[in-house]
């Protein structure tokens, strides 16, 4: 007997997914496990395995189409099997009672046949509709599909100024986008040719929306410069330890291992800020920002405290190889309980990073630079590294945010403190 493939929530929070790419074509063989397509979710794109064998009867979901979760995107059977005409869809969301969202029966932005004249005078009366929004309001009840109603939540859209286009004026998700498009203004044709327009990638639109979340928090910085010359030695002594085609420890390795210890210490830092309360976690998952093209990604390594510089090393060494190569899973990406942000390679030597929220915390590093310093009356060169922590007011104070920060700052200068 057929069973229909729906779009698994990987995650909490997941609302939607895109299909990037399919790994079977219809008619092929699938083995339960297998690899059966690439989906693009807010956080991570991975390969998502078939939960049935059989054959792969029919593809519903092509690739680049939005999928809310729930929803069918394929059918797995035997050989010669009919497929099922009907398709599951996902549940109704909860009604609020501003604005009640009545389900999307056809699929998201599907035309229908009967109101295609009114779709195309849509298109006629350009990307900001017509100038008087046609009525849709019945008893307080706004037509709307799921996912159009949450982009326009996301986006603070009103949905009763927009005239939908889906069936019987029904909102779909394409009527939201368009009303955020204004009309191409004629500036954009310079005498060099037409200015390029990039659209925003699942990634780009998830790291915009969690940096204005993380802007609306109350932050606030503070900064110390750490003298890395034992931190420099400890380095050198851990490389000689290391066997052929094992890994490098960095200098990362080593902050990751003495925030994570620091953390431990000043557990307030620990945390996550949950409105009317703040969590203490009991272990230091840190995240590591990790660039990659066209954004950026933050993996966590468990458990921090309990590792070895080596085996940190060795954790951060697979992380970021999966995080570049695009084979990260979403629980990479969960429970982490504090960031660190590391620009020094390229040069910088000291920045600012946003917080990420529900974080109380993260640690920007900058190079190590040799610095004249006076130390007891005297002019000495040192290498230094400047600390910058940004911290969530919400749930950390000032004094608390500089004995952490002092903390790391002893670890750096003196590792055997941390024992």
């Amino acid at each position: 007997m057929s069973s229909q493939v729906t779009l698994p929530r990987l995650g909490q929070g997941m609302e939607s997914g895109t299909i990037v790419r399919w790994l079977k074509s219809e008619g092929d063989k699938v083995e339960k496990g297998d690899p059966l397509y690439e989906l693009d979710t807010e956080k991570v794109t991975q390969e998502v395995e078939a939960e049935a064998g059989g054959v792969l009867l029919k593809i519903l979901a092509q690739e680049g189409e939005e999928i809310e979760v729930g929803k069918a995107i394929a059918v797995i059977g035997e050989q010669g099997e009919d497929v099922p005409a009907e398709t599951s869809e996902p549940k109704a969301e909860t009604e609020e009672p501003t604005e009640v969202t009545e389900e999307e029966p056809a699929e998201e932005g599907e035309p229908a046949p009967e109101r295609e004249d009114e779709r195309e005078r849509g298109r006629e009366e350009g990307p900001e509709g017509p100038s008087e929004p046609e009525q849709r309001v019945n008893g307080g009840r706004v037509k709307a599909s799921p996912l159009a109603r949450r982009i326009a939540k996301e986006r603070g859209i009103d949905l009763a100024q927009l005239s939908g286009t889906g069936p019987d004026g029904r909102i779909v998700a394409e009527d939201v986008e368009r009303a955020q498009v204004a009309p191409e203004p004629a500036a954009r044709l310079t005498e060099r040719g037409r200015v390029e327009t990039v659209k925003l990638n699942q990634m780009r639109k998830t790291i915009a929306r969690r940096m204005t979340e993380a802007w609306e928090a109350p932050a606030f910085q503070i900064a110390m410069s750490a003298d890395m010359t034992a931190s420099i030695r400890l380095r050198e002594a851990l490389l000689e330890r290391v066997g052929e085609g094992g890994v490098r420890p960095t200098y990362s390795d080593i902050l990751t291992k003495v925030v994570a210890l620091a953390l431990m210490r000043h557990r307030d830092m620990n945390a996550h800020f949950g409105g009317d309360e703040v969590l203490l976690f009991p272990t230091a998952n840190i995240g590591i920002a990790v660039a990659v093209p066209h954004g950026l990604v933050v993996p966590v390594i468990q458990s921090c405290e309990a590792k070895t510089i080596e085996e940190i090393a060795v954790a951060r060494a697979d992380i970021v190889e999966r995080t570049r190569g695009g084979k990260l899973k979403v629980e990479d990406l969960e429970n982490g309980t504090f960031t660190i942000s590391n620009l020094g390679m390229y040069g910088v030597e000291r920045f600012t990073a946003v917080l990420n929220p529900p974080q109380a915390g993260i640690l920007a590093v900058g190079a190590i630079e040799e610095r004249a310093v006076v130390e007891d009356g005297e002019l000495e060169i040192q290498p230094r590294m400047d600390l910058t922590l940004t911290v969530d007011h919400r749930s950390v104070d000032g004094a608390t945010a500089s004995e952490f920060l002092r903390t790391v700052k002893s670890f750096l200068e003196e590792p055997g403190l941390a024992l």
